[in-house]
């Protein structure tokens, strides 16, 4: 029965397996319909008895504004285009942080916050970290890091309800996604940690501070030469 029951689990291992590249494979290519996060959205406001209406247009690559994908990895993760998924030095920082207690501090990646939205659910739990870890090689082995971007900018939620930058644009400043000027992109940059609590629109001084950093940060990085050579700077 033990042998048999660990036959079962290894196959269905090879299955999870085989199945998760076939799915990563597919979305190298073809926009991903949605997000577990929309889907997660959608089921919390029935429980709440609060109807949403997701907003999500695709946007391929060169529609969306330099600005806005200079400004979110600025904001979110400067060795975006070096590592291979995880920024050990970011992790190593986080957990000393965090050991002292108080506030929570972060340390995924671009590639990290995409497979948690496009494929898992939201908390924190050691399975979730793990398919996330795995979910996330797996990108960064079959994408470009051109490909990972442009999928999290379709896919990160900008205001309740409000994914990708064709919708947050329209939302925020009534303009496409293409045309978002430096100081627009790092309002939506800067409320990434939490676009629910922190407003794009209205915001406040703490957001304010922090897109005049991130703009200082692209200025640092290169802004635009940084873009040229994202498929081509990356170590282990």
């Amino acid at each position: 029965m033990l042998r048999l029951i660990v036959q079962r689990f290894i196959k269905g291992l090879l299955w999870f397996a085989a199945g998760s590249v076939i799915l990563v494979l597919i979305f190298r290519f073809v926009p991903p319909p949605g997000t577990a996060l929309m889907v997660e959205r959608k089921i919390e406001s029935w429980f709440d008895g609060q109807p949403i209406d997701l907003q999500r247009d695709w946007e391929p690559w060169n529609k969306i504004s330099n600005n806005l994908k200079i400004a979110v990895i600025a904001g979110e993760d400067q060795k975006f285009a070096e590592h291979w998924g995880f920024d050990v030095g970011a992790i190593q920082a986080a957990i000393s942080h965090n050991e002292l207690g108080g506030s929570i501090r972060g340390a995924s990646t671009l590639s990290q916050q995409v497979s948690k939205n496009l494929f898992l659910w939201s908390g924190r739990s050691y399975v979730r970290k793990g398919l996330e870890a795995w979910f996330t090689l797996l990108i960064e082995m079959l994408w470009s890091k051109e490909r990972i971007l442009e999928v999290y900018l379709n896919s990160v939620e900008w205001d309740e309800g409000v994914f990708g930058a064709q919708a947050a644009a329209q939302h925020h400043f009534g303009v496409n996604a293409s045309a978002l000027s430096t100081q627009q992109a790092s309002y939506l940059a800067a409320v990434l940690p939490n676009p629910r609590k922190w407003s794009t629109s209205h915001p406040s001084s703490y957001v304010l501070r922090r897109a005049s950093w991130i703009r200082q940060q692209v200025r640092q990085l290169g802004g635009d030469d940084y873009l040229t050579g994202l498929n081509h700077s990356r170590t282990f």
